[in-house]
Order: C-alpha cells, then sequence, then structure tokens
C-alpha cells in the first residue's frame, strides 16, 4: 500500500513539473499549414529561438498513418521576426494525409509535437473540383467519349444527359461504395470488384431507364441507344474503382461523383454549344461531323490544360 501511495505520489510530482513545459508548448504553436506541395509552415505566438527553429536536426516529421517512415527536410527558414519558420521537402508532400511534426527544445527540453492537415470541408472540395476541372474525365483523361460524341449535338439533350449520368453515377457510386465497404472488403472479394461493380451500375441505369420512359418519353427518345451505353461507360466505372483504389469514405465518394458528374455535364453543354454554331458554318466536307468534332475536343482539353496545378485549399 506504501509503495502504491509512493508511486502515485512520484507521478503527480512529474505531472506537476511538465504540464507547464507541455502547456508552453501546445500554446507557442499557434498556426500551421501546408504551403504548396513541399512546404509547411508553422507560426509562433512569440519570436521562436531561431537556432532551434533553423535547425533540421530539431525536427522529427512524418505522415500520421506511416510513423516509421520520416520526411527528408531540406531546409528550415525562419522569418525576420522569428514568429515562424518555412519547412522545405527534399520530396513534394501527400498533403491528402495528416502529417505529425516534433521540435526537440523549441520551448525549453520539452519536444513540442504537432499535427498538420488540410481543413476536412476543403479537402471534400479539392476532390469534387479536381474531377470537375483539373483532373476532368472527358479533357484530360479521354473516358466517355463515345456518350460525350454521341450526345453533344443539342444543348437541349447534352444538358438532360449531362443531369441523368451525373444521377447514374452519383447513385451507382453510392451503392458501390456500400458494397465494397461492407461485402467486398470483409470477406477478401476484391478481385470481383470490376464485375460487381458493372452489375450495379446496370441496374442503376436500367432504373433510371423505367423512370425517365414514364416520366419524359420525349427525352428518353432523344438519348437512343447512348443510355444503354451508360452501363459500360468510362467514367462510371472509373469511379468506384477510383474509390474503391484510394480508399475513400463516404464524403469523399459523393464529392468524386458529384465532381465527375458534373465536369461531364459541362463537357457536354461546352461541345453541345460549339456544335450548334458550326451547323451554321461553312466546313469543309472532309471535316464534317465527327473529323471537327475531334478537333473541338482537342482544343477544349487543350484549354483545360491551364487548370492544371490549381490549389484552392
Amino acid at each position: 500500500m506504501n509503495m502504491k501511495r509512493l508511486r502515485q505520489l512520484v507521478l503527480f510530482s512529474l505531472a506537476v513539473l511538465l504540464l507547464p513545459g507541455w502547456l508552453q508548448a501546445a500554446d507557442f504553436i499557434t498556426g500551421q499549414s501546408f504551403s504548396g506541395d513541399n512546404e509547411i509552415t508553422v507560426t509562433f505566438a512569440g519570436p521562436a529561438n531561431t537556432e532551434v527553429a533553423g535547425d533540421i536536426t530539431k525536427y522529427t516529421i512524418y505522415e500520421e498513418a506511416d510513423p516509421d517512415i520520416r520526411l527528408a527536410l531540406a531546409s528550415a527558414k525562419v522569418a525576420d521576426d522569428a514568429k515562424s519558420v518555412a519547412l522545405t521537402f527534399a520530396d513534394p508532400l501527400n498533403t491528402t494525409q495528416t502529417h505529425v511534426v516534433s521540435i526537440a527544445g523549441l520551448t525549453g527540453e520539452a519536444i513540442t509535437t504537432f499535427t498538420v492537415a488540410k481543413p476536412y470541408f476543403g479537402y471534400l472540395l479539392s476532390i469534387m473540383i479536381s474531377a470537375l476541372l483539373i483532373q476532368n474525365f472527358v479533357f484530360t483523361k479521354y473516358l466517355g467519349l463515345c456518350v460525350f460524341f454521341g450526345t453533344s449535338k443539342k444543348k437541349s439533350t447534352a444538358k438532360g444527359m449531362g443531369v441523368v449520368f451525373t444521377l447514374v453515377m452519383v447513385i451507382s457510386a453510392a451503392m458501390s461504395w456500400f458494397f465494397f465497404q461492407f461485402i467486398l472488403v470483409p470477406y477478401n472479394l476484391g478481385f470481383l470488384q470490376i464485375v460487381v461493380f458493372i452489375g450495379l451500375v446496370s441496374l442503376t441505369v436500367q432504373a433510371v431507364d423505367t423512370i425517365l420512359r414514364k416520366v419524359n418519353p420525349v427525352l428518353f427518345n432523344s438519348f437512343g441507344v447512348y443510355l444503354v451505353l451508360v452501363i459500360a461507360n468510362c467514367i462510371v466505372i472509373a469511379v468506384p474503382l477510383i474509390l474503391a483504389n484510394n480508399n475513400y469514405n463516404f464524403l469523399e465518394t459523393m464529392m468524386l461523383a458529384l465532381g465527375a458528374g458534373g465536369g461531364f455535364l459541362l463537357a457536354l453543354y461546352l461541345m453541345s454549344s460549339v456544335a450548334e454554331r458550326l451547323e451554321l458554318a461553312k466546313i469543309p466536307p472532309s471535316f464534317k461531323g465527327l473529323p471537327m468534332a475531334f478537333i473541338v475536343a482537342g482544343q477544349f482539353a487543350m484549354a483545360f490544360l491551364g487548370f492544371s496545378g490549381l490549389q484552392l485549399f
């Protein structure tokens, strides 16, 4: 009993001695964020010890998911007022992952540890914007071209197809996520994911086909055979494969599906706007139809290259 009390007394004494240092270390770091692909900016509450803050050997940095892999730090540049430091890394950082940073001796003898991560809401928006513009599935990945060229001749058809395509993509992505997380992964059936995903897409398209036939027969007839082609469309299959490969959660999956569907809708609308003007233009006979469509699509693809490297969050 005496030994137990003695142990408690020792632990309490250590806590009293170390708690002020821990609180000081926690309060001293007022901000941390990613600055570019290979840089982290740390802000201090007051002037820091420049010898410590500027010494890369004092830092230990790793991804929270891989604590055994230390990230190589190239330089630590302290600001003139010593209230911030820019940590530059030798290799690009995976900014989608949470990073753990430890600094030895920043506040006395204590080791200051904190995490750096993107705001989750911004991360979700970055997934959607990336699929919508930066990595547009039509203009940068060249997927879904059969439906793209077939239904992009009139704005009305393009808008309707884009909305239906987005609806199919969102529903099939949600179903694919549930099947992948609760059936394929627990029972080690990952090798069946392509077959399962195609089946889920087929089920979704059949449901949309039946509903659209009853609700809007005119729009259904304008789609023709292209609604059936959605079953084996590259984009609809690519979204479930991407979510499975990146192990996205449900919200991230929905953002990816909305971004991919919105990107396809945008591509269809842009192409249909040009196609209606081309009908009145004087085009050499050898370039009419699909050849001119490929030329216009190539120009759009070059324009979308301007979004490469765009980072909003």
